[in-house]
């Protein structure tokens, strides 16, 4: 039995045993080693690569057969065509980098795929498992702008992606999701049909912004805050115990208590990437020395002691995630000191 003192901080995820549960998720921080080592030294259990992304793959072969496939030899023009020897695509980069991490961290590599159509996923994901990758992150995503394509249809283009995928590759793959799904209880399981691993909740999209100044559509970055994390929080809280899946909480972890809500609720794993731009690998080790103290005092033995303890199926009052949390917390404002209405 461990020691009530020092919490045991093990996870499982994706059937992958993690030494605990913060997994830097998938940010421009992978695209090197350097910071990877960091959040490795830091505490990190495993790390999502930057995702490599479809229209990259895409732009590249087009490029390819333009230049160095079906290139225009007329002119002088065609002396200046690159060597197909020394051209590197993205996909090469990715690559390279999966073997680079893997052979220098003892903590598993996930890789990310982003896209929405079927071409190409399957070889890309023959690829990264030959790399190296211990898993894979599918982060497909469709903006369902087309008012004719119904709900049902928009949910099996992403199942077909991961059915596609499960045909060639024996690695774990865990499908990243958007809150935008009218029933994600009924979805979250038939990716589990699927042969799905587990599920990342939830997606943040980069939203663009208009000027008023250019009168132009522009896109910024917006990082995280901890509300962010609520929406995740409460469906982990409804999900754990009605899925088999591995459960991934994403968005909004800043501190320790912002993972060990997520953990409370249900997570098996808490990603965190925001906190790590803004404030470094530094990031990892505070969350992980905050929730071992916390547990310490509590007396908690074990991760695994405390994840889902509060989940809905957990709770002596199930409506506390449903419904009634929203009359309740309406009922409960209160206006500010000094406003008048």
């Amino acid at each position: 039995m461990a020691d009530l003192n020092t919490p045991e901080l093990r996870t499982t995820y994706l059937g992958l045993t993690l030494k605990n549960p913060i997994v830097p998720s998938s940010t421009p921080l992978s695209r090197t080693l350097d910071p990877v080592l960091h959040m490795e030294d830091a505490g990190a259990a495993a790390i999502v690569m930057h995702s490599l992304f479809e229209e990259d793959v895409a732009n590249d072969e087009r490029m390819m057969d333009r230049f160095l496939v079906h290139p225009d030899t007329f002119g002088e023009s065609a002396g200046h065509l690159p060597a197909d020897a020394g051209y590197q695509s993205k996909l090469d980069t990715y690559l390279e980098q999966i073997e680079r991490l893997k052979a220098r961290l003892a903590i598993p590599v996930i890789a990310s795929l982003n896209g929405n159509s079927l071409s190409g996923w399957v070889e890309l994901g023959k690829e990264m498992e030959a790399a190296g990758a211990d898993a894979l992150e599918l982060n497909a995503w469709y903006m369902a702008s087309d008012p004719a394509l119904g709900a049902v249809a928009l949910e099996e283009r992403y199942l077909a992606l991961l059915r596609e995928l499960k045909t060639v590759v024996s690695i774990p793959v865990a499908m990243k999701l958007s809150p935008f799904f009218s029933s994600l209880p009924n979805f979250v399981a038939r990716i589990e049909a699927a042969g799905g691993a587990g599920v990342s909740l939830f997606n943040r999209f980069f939203q663009p912004d208009i000027d008023l100044e250019t009168l132009s559509v522009v896109d910024r970055v917006q990082l995280s805050t901890p509300a962010d994390g609520l929406l995740t929080m409460r469906w982990i809280a409804l999900l754990r115990g009605h899925t088999g899946l591995s459960l991934a909480a994403t968005g909004g972890v800043h501190g320790a208590d912002d993972a060990l809500k997520m953990l409370l609720a249900g997570a098996d794993v808490v990603h965190m990437a925001s906190a790590l731009l803004q404030n470094g690998p530094q990031s990892i080790a505070t969350v992980l020395e905050g929730m071992t103290r916390w547990m310490s005092e509590r007396e908690y033995a074990s991760v695994e002691q405390l994840k889902g303890s509060m989940s809905q199926r957990k709770l002596t009052d199930p409506s506390a995630f449903a419904r009634a949390a929203y009359l309740n917390a309406i009922d409960s404002f209160t206006p500010p000191p000094g406003v008048r209405y």
